[in-house]
């Protein structure tokens, strides 16, 4: 039993006794003491003026006095401030609960039991046709941390990955590297296969741009309005006709145009593994669009049969929206070819086939919110029992202080290229502040792996996923401020702490005596180690990554005042030095299973 549920036991006890009624323990209201008054946690006592029937100070006087005289245990003094009662809990309360946690390795983490409910969570779903950029960071960084947290709270999870590994976009690199690659492969370029691919898709929109071009002035000097000229270029430009036709060629299992795409997409899946790795990204279950569109046209096609959906005169099949206050959406093309929507259906069909779910949620940039309203309707309709209630983590854009990237002019930043670049400027940086200094060239090489990989996840993963941001390279890498490198740094400062302490025989015990007298630093040290599992439940509750990142960044900049103000090794009582280091080591460990939680990790010497 925590302080709070001891102190919620104590004040229902109380008001029985001193007004002889029993209240229910949800009307017992705690919160965070205000820093401008003294005492750790403040109870309301308005609710009970109706059993009191005396004035708000009265009533709080009346408890106070009582939780003080019947729990000393817990209450060591208390002050009234109107009617709000300030509770200063007592040190033996406090290493009580510290004890509690040191006997808990996975403090705060809820494991996961042959019941819990089994929640599947899809990010990353790159495409086939360029590498992952920076926008797909974001997503892979937001999901593999959602995933940990909801594991962290008591669920089964499941983390799968869509590849959309077919449509327009993969014929026209597909198209490009037959026409202007010349046979070159990863192997003879010496590319990843991702960024071969992806400079045959800039490559396409390149000539496609030419085209257009020169057909819109062909036309404007026909005298053709601009606007019309250009519309008509668009649409008939050969290469753009050489892509669709490509399409409708791979649909219809064209036995050439189906080698060609599985000899292309092998080197990107290449690609994508070593850059997942790099990341700390997995999945359990990667789903293929190209598998799962053919699901998707039978289930709408089922859906028509059933009057779910309608087919047009050009025979293109669409779903009736204005009921719920929407449009009509495009189901199928008219010539056949599937769109988004139909593969997210298909998709959703094999997932449930495949597993018992009981919720789902997609990692996807908020300029899909629309769809997902939609997608959420249709499964709901074509009788997916989760189809009502699956989550759409939105999240926002993210950009460089440049500004926005796009992915067809070959002006997005490359995953790989700015981890390198991160782990570069880790090293640089440790270097310059003598962090590295002892250490081997392969220790150093693995710290600033560490320290530049922590520096851009802790900087996407602190900002609340819904809003826009720019990432800043150079401000994420400070080792001041609320950055990973900080965090990372006062964690293996903890670490350097017990190793000397080990070395001079100095050893945490598995449990620490309660006759010391704290100072106000530790026992606000213990309470925020304490708000751990609480953080943890309203990160997964709020789908928050940011609330854990943050939560970290407050507790050690709290741990490094008080590492500033008392001594620990240095410390003469021998009572206090143990309670000093057992207390770093938990402020250590909750850091590296928060840390862990977001996908950083953390190093134990830098």
């Amino acid at each position: 039993m925590d302080i709070e549920e001891k102190l919620v036991s104590a004040v229902t006890k109380g008001l029985k006794a001193l007004y002889g009624q029993e209240v229910p323990a949800v009307q017992v209201q705690l919160q965070k003491t205000k820093k401008e008054f003294e005492g750790h946690l403040t109870l309301v006592v308005f609710p009970f003026l109706r059993l009191s029937k005396k004035s708000p100070e009265q009533t709080a006087a009346e408890i106070g006095e009582y939780l003080k005289q019947n729990e000393p245990e817990v209450v060591a003094a208390f002050n009234v401030i109107k009617g709000f009662l300030n509770i200063t809990i007592a040190s033996s309360a406090w290493i009580e609960l510290l004890n509690d946690i040191h006997s808990r390795p996975d403090y705060g983490l809820t494991p996961a039991t042959d019941r819990s409910p089994l929640v599947m969570i899809e990010y990353s779903s790159p495409n086939t046709n360029k590498p992952l950029h920076l926008g797909h960071v974001r997503n892979n960084l937001l999901g593999n941390a959602l995933a940990n947290i909801i594991a962290a709270n008591g669920n089964r999870v499941v983390k799968t990955n869509i590849v959309n590994d077919r449509g327009i976009h993969i014929c026209k690199s597909m198209l490009a590297w037959l026409k202007y690659g010349n046979g070159e492969t990863p192997q003879s370029s010496g590319k990843k296969g991702d960024h071969l691919i992806g400079d045959y898709y800039v490559a396409f929109d390149k000539h496609y741009k030419a085209e257009v071009k020169e057909l819109t002035e062909k036309y404007l000097a026909m005298g053709i309005a601009e606007e019309e000229a250009k519309a008509k270029a668009e649409a008939e430009s050969p290469l753009m006709k050489e892509a669709r036709e490509m399409l409708v060629k791979w649909e219809a299992g064209d036995p050439e145009v189906r080698a060609l795409w599985k000899k292309m997409n092998d080197w990107v899946y290449a690609g994508f593994d070593e850059t997942y790795h790099m990341m700390g990204v997995t999945f359990d279950k990667i789903y293929y669009e190209s598998d799962t569109y053919l699901e998707g046209k039978k289930k709408v096609l089922e859906g028509l049969e059933k009057g779910l959906f309608y087919r047009k005169e050009d025979g293109s099949v669409w779903a009736d929206l204005t009921g719920e206050g929407l449009d009509h959406k495009l189901l199928l093309r008219a010539d056949g070819t599937s769109v988004y929507m139909t593969q997210d259906i298909g998709t959703a069909e094999q997932r449930f086939t495949d597993y018992p779910i009981d919720k789902m949620i997609y990692v996807v940039g908020n300029e899909q919110n629309y769809h997902f309203q939609v997608l959420s309707i249709l499964l709901d309709r074509l009788g997916f029992e989760w189809g009502k209630s699956l989550v759409h983590f939105s999240y926002g854009m993210v950009e460089l202080p440049e500004g926005k990237m796009k992915s067809r002019e070959g002006t997005v930043v490359d995953a790989d290229d700015l981890m390198a670049e991160m782990i570069e400027t880790a090293k640089e940086t440790s270097n310059e502040l003598g962090k590295l200094d002892g250490l081997t060239q392969a220790e150093a090489d693995d710290i600033a792996r560490i320290v530049g990989l922590g520096a851009l996840k802790y900087f996407i993963l602190k900002v609340d996923a819904r809003k826009n941001m720019t990432f800043n390279p150079k401000e994420s890498i400070d080792f001041n401020g609320n950055t990973g490198p900080f965090i990372q740094y006062t964690y293996a400062r903890i670490r350097s702490v017990l190793r000397k302490a080990a070395e001079a025989d100095i050893n945490v015990p598995a449990e620490l005596h309660t006759g010391i007298e704290l100072n106000a630093k530790e026992e606000n040290l213990i309470q925020s180690v304490a708000n751990f599992a609480a953080i943890v439940r309203q990160a997964g509750q709020d789908y928050s990554p940011s609330v854990i990142a943050n939560y970290c960044y407050d507790l050690v900049k709290e741990y490094n005042q008080f590492y500033h103000d008392y001594s620990i090794l240095h410390e003469e009582n021998a009572d206090v030095k143990v309670f000093r280091l057992t207390l770093s080591q938990e402020v250590a460990k909750v850091v590296r299973l928060g840390m862990g939680l977001l996908g950083i990790e953390v190093p134990e010497r830098m």
